[in-house]
């Protein structure tokens, strides 16, 4: 049969059934092994009776036994000799050509086989739900959705952003307005519907429910669906009703950007800095790459909304959208008191009556010495460090009980220090009651008169707050952590906890590096001069922004035959006869290396690659 012949049989649309293309003769299949090595596309013989379709789970026969695997599509490489798909598991495909276009994108980005990629993009199949899911519809839009599109119409290069919502596409970089993050957001969803589009919000955490994610299905009602949290089968039926084109908008955490929505207008990252965004398994993928990716496909606006934008989203070519006048309050810079107590922030504490004072350092202090044998306090298990933390001593590192590493004894010394600690000091200070949000405590607000003491897992977005005072402490150690972006992490979380101050409130930071890019940024309220002074220290590093990180595991042989590919940066190290390298790319290096990989671990020279590890 002619090559031409070939592709005409591959595909025959059904009657009466909309969108569905039915597919018979050989097809490539995605075989469901998520190993490196066999990250190909095979080709079966697909029935006609079957009623397979591009992203259909099929079983075929593989290696003597039957395994899942999906369809790809017609394919004209076929060998000498073919096995047939045995059948069709589900009456529900999981994926078009658009999605499949997105998946290889994203295992090429992340060097992961096909395989990972499809099986995290689909929640696990509940088969019962799928008895009453209906058949898919022929467009996921709806008729145009009237109403006004909220704030973002008034800041700097809003009317493009929402022209482009209209019927466009491209890459919006958004600050919105402490106070005007969740209408920004609903305004930019109601652009995308008013055009006859769908959209999909992907925000960072599902508990609390964002206030961001609550404000849109308020607005949009039945047209809207929290794709956040849930068991195994509330999760599958709503993407079932996704995929099925009953709703237009989808707001959702990580895995919402893979949502099975057609018509798409808009992409919106919200809070697209925050590490939450990353996934920490395999394919290790961030929700902005692929948000970036996936308007990219659809031909869609991708709006990454920050109160700080990430330097990876401010490298990237883009608009950036903000307010015309400043809305934040002002930032007062002081050096620490005693503990961390200035005298400008004891005055303001006594003043307010609703307050946040951000400690990133948990419990109540550090031990330093055994007070038994007069030896630094180090772990007994792994000589990490040790901290006080609700009436416990327990390792930082492996939270093992804390013993003398030098002695076996349990009585140190300790210097105090930690959101512990400041609970203490602030409850003298403030005529209101003080409150500590420690590790496991569910994320909320001041109450109406109360001082809050929070660290990072507090700052979640619960809305405007209008606090007269926010106090940002341990400035200076935040700076100096371990971490290749661990200046920018502390810069985002400064912003994201002044974002709670009224406006004409107070943020007070105390720090002893007044002159610091970071600090200025937030004085300033604009982040261009820290990314000025940051993106050359990471060049400097080895680890310039926007350039593919990967660890790669392996034999003897990996170091060599990675130096052949002539990596920005290589660092190589072994542990237990492995070798371990972490390479640094050229973007435009990613394709070869990518396929270098492919071929090395069917040689057995790679075990493992992981893409963008923590550095």
């Amino acid at each position: 049969m002619s090559s031409a012949a070939r592709s005409a049989d591959a595909r025959t649309t059904v009657p009466n059934s909309p969108r569905v293309d039915v597919l018979s003769g050989p097809v490539s299949v995605c075989v469901d092994r998520p190993l490196l090595s066999l990250d190909r596309p095979f080709t079966y013989e697909l029935p006609f009776e079957l009623g397979g379709q591009v992203g259909s789970l099929v079983r075929v026969p593989f290696h003597g036994r039957l395994v899942r695997a999906w369809v790809l599509g017609p394919t004209d490489d076929v060998p000498e000799r073919v096995l047939k798909v045995r059948d069709v598991v589900s009456p529900v495909p999981f994926f078009d050509e658009r999605g499949l276009a997105l998946f290889r994108r994203v295992s090429e980005r992340y060097v992961t086989p096909l395989a990972t990629v499809i099986g995290r993009a689909v929640p696990p199949r509940v088969a019962s739900e799928e008895r009453d899911s209906t058949p898919p519809v022929s467009s996921g839009a709806g008729p145009p959705l009237d109403g006004a599109p909220g704030p973002v119409g008034d800041y700097r290069n809003g009317a493009a952003l929402l022209n482009a919502l209209g019927g466009g596409g491209g890459t919006f970089v958004l600050r919105p307005g402490p106070a005007e993050e969740a209408a920004v957001a609903v305004g930019s969803v109601r652009a995308a519907l008013a055009g006859g589009r769908t959209a999909i919000v992907v925000v960072p955490d599902a508990a609390p429910v964002p206030d961001t994610a609550a404000a849109i299905a308020d607005a949009f009602g039945r047209d809207a669906v929290l794709f956040l949290g849930g068991d195994k089968r509330e999760r599958y039926r709503t993407w079932l009703g996704i995929a099925a084109g009953r709703y237009r908008v989808v707001v959702g955490t990580r895995p919402a950007v893979f949502a099975p929505l057609r018509d798409l207008g808009l992409v919106y990252v919200h809070r697209e800095g925050h590490p939450q965004h990353r996934d920490e398994r395999s394919p290790s993928y961030h929700a902005r790459e692929v948000a970036t990716m996936r308007a990219e496909v659809e031909g869609s606006v991708v709006v990454l909304s920050a109160f700080c934008p990430s330097l990876e989203a401010s490298a990237r070519d883009h608009v950036l959208v903000e307010p015309a006048r400043r809305p934040w309050a002002p930032v007062e810079v002081v050096r620490p008191g005693p503990e961390g107590r200035s005298p400008r922030l004891v005055r303001a504490l006594r003043e307010s009556r609703r307050a946040f004072l951000f400690e990133p350092v948990r419990g109540y202090g550090v031990a330093r010495v055994c007070r038994a044998c007069g030896e630094p306090a180090a772990c007994a298990s792994c000589l990490g460090t040790l901290r006080l933390e609700r009436g416990e001593i327990r390792c930082v590192v492996c939270e093992a009980p804390g013993r003398c590493a030098s002695c076996g004894a349990s009585d140190f010394g300790v210097v105090r220090r930690g959101a512990e600690r400041v609970e203490e000091w602030a409850r003298s200070i403030t005529s209101v009651p003080v409150s500590l949000l420690g590790r496991g405590d569910e994320a909320r607000p001041p109450l109406d008169a109360e001082v809050l003491v929070g660290g990072l897992d507090a700052l979640k977005d619960l809305g405007a707050q209008e606090l007269d005072v926010v106090a940002i402490l341990n400035a200076d150690a935040s700076l100096h952590r371990p971490g290749v972006d661990a200046r920018e992490r502390a810069l985002i979380a400064w912003f994201e906890a002044a974002a709670w101050t009224r406006r004409d409130g107070r943020v007070i930071v105390q720090t002893n590096a007044a002159n610091d890019p970071a600090i200025q940024a937030l004085v300033s309220g604009r982040t261009s001069r820290f990314h000025r002074a940051e993106a050359p220290r990471r060049a400097e590093a080895g680890f310039p922004v926007g350039s593919p990180v990967f660890r790669v595991s392996g034999g003897e042989a990996l170091e060599a035959e990675l130096r052949t590919l002539a990596p920005r940066t290589l660092l190589v190290s072994g542990v237990e006869g492995a070798t371990i390298c972490l390479v640094v790319l050229d973007p435009g290096d990613l394709a070869s290396f990518g396929a270098a990989m492919r071929r090395l671990a069917v040689r057995n020279v790679v075990t493992r690659v992981e893409a963008e590890p923590h550095l």
